[in-house]
């Protein structure tokens, strides 16, 4: 499916609109197992710093419409299955719906027969072989920030990526672009991708240092097909970054399903993807599978995360740091042919750590694992409708409140921020 608007007019009329944001926090439901009154971020070492710098960009953006802030959403399953990440995502871009700046990074997954957000739509055809950090395979592929790698042998195989179907068809896309960016590299060095734009086939600038392919549109669109030159041989696809060249928020989420601290720290070209995006603020959604395993460690846990950081802040030093400590979750096991559900005591574990690393690092928490009722609230969240059976992970309404509070937190800040800046 292939849609275009004449955006030129539209975007000019958007741009007017600066300067006339008006920021409003999210009503949340009453839940009586919650401790939503403790929806705050809080700075453990009492130095906000960081997250000031962080607000002082959003200031530019939010008031002046210029600049762009880039916010990066790292986890495993939470972030891949894309609705919190959204969520917090609208939330933002709600405060001036003319904010919806670029680059933008987000994989192909569904290519791979793995769930993919449901923010954009990924249309495969041909022959894909997936892999991810999570899991460790002999045949495994260079990975990058997105955790994730495709490789074909199919010299027919396409890629359509669509970033509006959500939404109705009279409505404007959700995302709009004029660069693309591929992420990739051929081992043979004689595949080299290209993107069907309309009846045109275009090809890219490629540069073999950042294993990219970029691809200038002459209008902007909302869905674009990745294809290759008829030749035999192999192509890895790693990542892909669409861009509008406009002022605005830009929320990356990067989630692999499974995925440990560790995972990404085995991704070798992760440094050098986040130069692509250098974010000004990284939410660390990440931690949940680490606790889950039978020799969790809070002390390696945090020199892994340590290690994840310094990759980070080598690319930006100044980017704000915000860890959310992990859900309440619950291990399952059989006993006499029955599932048994307990509550996993590593998740107190990891939320001490995640307090100590922001007291070491100048950061932000959000207490998620105290704000939605402590140890053992995971089964209320089910019994309400909000987390599923495995009490691990969260029904689509869960995962929709959890993007409300996270927002609510942060924008709460950046309120304070707002009014200890206002001039006399």
């Amino acid at each position: 499916m292939k849609r275009w608007w004449m955006l030129t007019g539209w975007i000019l009329a958007c741009l007017c609109l600066f300067g006339q944001t008006e920021i409003a926090l999210r009503s949340l439901p009453n839940y009586s197992f919650t401790h939503f009154d403790k929806n705050h971020l809080v700075y453990p070492s009492g130095d906000s710093t960081s997250m000031e710098r962080f607000f002082m960009k959003m200031d530019s953006v939010f008031q002046m419409g210029k600049g762009n802030v880039n916010i990066l959403h790292i986890g495993g399953s939470h972030v891949q299955a894309g609705t919190f990440t959204q969520q917090f995502r609208d939330n933002l871009i709600s405060c001036n719906d003319t904010l919806m700046g670029g680059p933008y990074f987000i994989f192909p997954f569904t290519a791979g027969g793995t769930n993919n957000p449901s923010h954009y739509t990924i249309h495969a055809t041909g022959e894909w072989h997936y892999c991810r950090n999570a899991v460790e395979r002999e045949d495994e592929k260079r990975m990058g920030l997105s955790g994730a790698a495709l490789t074909t042998t199919d010299s027919t195989a396409t890629i359509q990526i669509v970033t509006h179907e959500r939404y109705p068809s009279d409505m404007p896309p959700e995302y709009i672009f004029n660069k693309v960016t591929l992420i990739g590299f051929s081992e043979t060095n004689n595949v080299v991708p290209a993107l069907s734009y309309e009846s045109d086939t275009l090809h890219g600038v490629h540069n073999d240092t950042l294993s990219t392919y970029t691809f200038t549109l002459p209008c902007y669109t909302d869905s674009i097909c990745i294809l290759f030159d008829s030749v035999p041989g192999e192509f890895t696809l790693t990542g892909v970054l669409l861009d509008n060249n406009l002022p605005g928020i830009t929320v990356h989420g990067v989630g692999i399903n499974g995925a440990r601290v560790s995972s990404f720290l085995r991704c070798e070209d992760l440094k050098r993807d986040l130069e692509l995006i250098r974010p000004d603020l990284i939410i660390f959604g990440i931690g949940i599978n680490d606790a889950f395993e039978k020799d969790f460690n809070k002390t390696t846990f945090k020199q892994d995360c340590s290690e994840l950081i310094s990759i980070m802040q080598e690319v930006n030093p100044d980017c704000a740091l915000l860890f959310i400590t992990n859900n309440d979750s619950y291990t399952r096991r059989r006993v006499k042919r029955k599932t048994v559900y307990e509550v996993n005591p590593n998740g107190k574990t990891a939320r001490q750590a995640f307090i100590e690393l922001g007291a070491e690092y100048n950061a932000a928490v959000w207490d998620q694992f105290d704000i939605m009722g402590g140890l053992k609230s995971m089964r209320s969240w089910q019994k309400a409708g909000l987390a599923q059976r495995d009490k691990v992970h969260f029904t689509k309404n869960g995962y929709t409140l959890m993007g409300d509070l996270l927002y609510n937190a942060l924008m709460e800040r950046y309120l304070e921020h707002i009014e200890a800046n206002k001039r006399p």
